[in-house]
């Protein structure tokens, strides 16, 4: 009994370890599959935009194909956050995520034998994004502490790990199985398989054949699941004793959301509008970026490994903008002031370096501005990302719930617009990279103008 509950539970037990076999460390298992499940979903996330290169060849697909493909990620993406509920609070976060792994796993390791047709790629990554949708599900404003999501540090990194880089169920899974003491940890052990995930996966892609790719993080993403089922059998029963690490948020009643005020108050709009904003940037790089290089600028594998500069860069930045922003609020600045001039930098920046990023022909120098455009956007998890907290302090989950699904819509558009752009543009680039500049500007005026730091709902 004391083996399965692991060294948390027979601590709590005087004389019931007695020193010949440690039990396992529940709490760290969960840590190190965790970490591997964000490994594994960040490197999928990257896989088809840079595959999709060879794959285009291969099959004859032309610009408009290859967007809807693209695009489809986001349609998935978004029907799950749609339709989900509160997967992970009714049916438990191992699993849902044991759910969300299989999907997005189970999309990836079969691509290669469906590949030739383009309708049954679109299926595919229409799945591919239903599984990591169920598996953000949960959004770590649901469960962190209002002091700390009041604190820009603290919930920038929570925002740009889980919000960004994949799968906020794992927040819900550490909050009810972690103690606290080892909660920081665990969470800095997640930053850096987020980022080896991108950057293993734009390490290894170019310089194999496409289909080993899928194969490789498909087939590893299979394998995670038995070992998730294997070695979480007795999470269940230490869960019970999971109250004294963290008690569960407080749930707040349907009828007590105040759905109206969630769409007609103003600064909930800034929000939702800096958040759409940030977003068409980011899903324009993430899903165009190899082409560009590629098709554009004359890049070969070694140009395509670059790619995953940019996302090591957000993530960086995104911790030094946290801590940045708290430092301007202990020189007593105001907090609305801290988030315009976040959400104004991690806005017009990217803006501004888009634009010159397209007038460049070098591709190191392309990578750079492309990079340094990522590391301003991560400025916006210090601005708009946590005003939920501020403007709506009992309600910042259903805020961002909105805010995430507006802003999913980017993913859906910035595919096939994009192709249809380029191909009506006579194969030139520059109109994309001004009509993203010029979404975000609109997002920072918005912002700026109709923003709030106090509650209005």
């Amino acid at each position: 009994l004391f083996s399965e509950m692991g060294a948390p539970g027979w601590q709590r037990y005087r004389g019931a370890y007695d020193g010949f076999m440690k039990p396992v460390n529940i709490p760290l298992k969960i840590i190190i599959l965790c970490c591997i499940a964000n490994f594994i979903n960040s490197a999928d996330r990257v896989l088809m935009p840079i595959t999709i290169i060879s794959m285009a060849d291969e099959f004859n697909w032309d610009m408009h194909t290859q967007g809807w493909i693209l695009s489809s990620f986001s349609v998935g993406y978004l029907s799950s956050l749609i339709a989900g509920g509160s997967a992970a609070k009714k049916y438990g976060g191992k699993r849902v995520l044991t759910l969300a792994v299989f999907l997005w796993s189970i999309s990836a390791f079969f691509t290669p034998y469906f590949a030739s047709s383009w309708m049954v790629m679109v299926f595919f990554r229409f799945l591919l994004g239903v599984g990591e949708g169920i598996g953000k599900r949960f959004h770590p404003v649901n469960f962190v502490p209002k002091q700390v999501l009041r604190n820009s540090n603290a919930c920038t990194a929570a925002m740009v790990i889980l919000g960004q880089i994949g799968l906020p169920t794992i927040f819900h899974i550490f909050a009810y199985a972690v103690s606290p003491e080892e909660r920081g940890r665990a969470f800095s052990y997640l930053i850096a398989m987020g980022s080896i995930g991108q950057t293993a996966a734009g390490l290894i892609s170019p310089h194999i054949y496409w289909p080993l790719v899928f194969f490789i993080f498909g087939g590893t993403g299979l394998i995670w699941v038995a070992l998730w089922i294997l070695f979480t059998k007795s999470v269940v029963e230490c869960e019970l004793d999971a109250q004294e690490y963290l008690a569960p948020p407080t749930k707040v009643s349907e009828q007590s959301t105040p759905w109206r005020e969630c769409f007609t108050r103003r600064p909930l709009w800034a929000i939702y509008c800096a958040h759409f904003s940030m977003n068409w940037s980011n899903y324009i790089i993430m899903q165009w970026l190899p082409t560009y290089l590629v098709r554009f600028l004359g890049g070969g594998p070694t140009e395509i490994m670059l790619t995953a500069l940019p996302y090591v860069a957000n993530s960086l930045c995104g911790i030094a903008a946290g801590h940045f922003a708290d430092n301007l609020v202990r020189r007593r600045w105001s907090v609305l002031c801290v988030r315009r001039l976040m959400t104004c930098i991690g806005l017009v920046g990217p803006g501004l370096l888009l634009v010159v990023f397209s007038a460049s022909s070098s591709i190191p120098v392309a990578v750079f501005l492309i990079s340094l455009s990522m590391g301003f956007s991560a400025c916006n998890s210090a601005g708009h990302l946590s005003s939920h907290a501020e403007v709506a302090p009992n309600h910042a989950g259903i805020t961002f719930a909105i805010s995430n699904t507006l802003a999913t819509i980017p993913g859906i558009l910035c595919g096939p617009l994009t192709a249809h752009i380029v191909v009506h543009s006579n194969g030139r680039w520059f109109p994309v990279f001004i009509l993203a500049g010029f979404i975000n500007i609109v997002g920072a005026v918005v912002y700026a103008s109709h923003s709030s730091a106090t509650p209005v709902i």
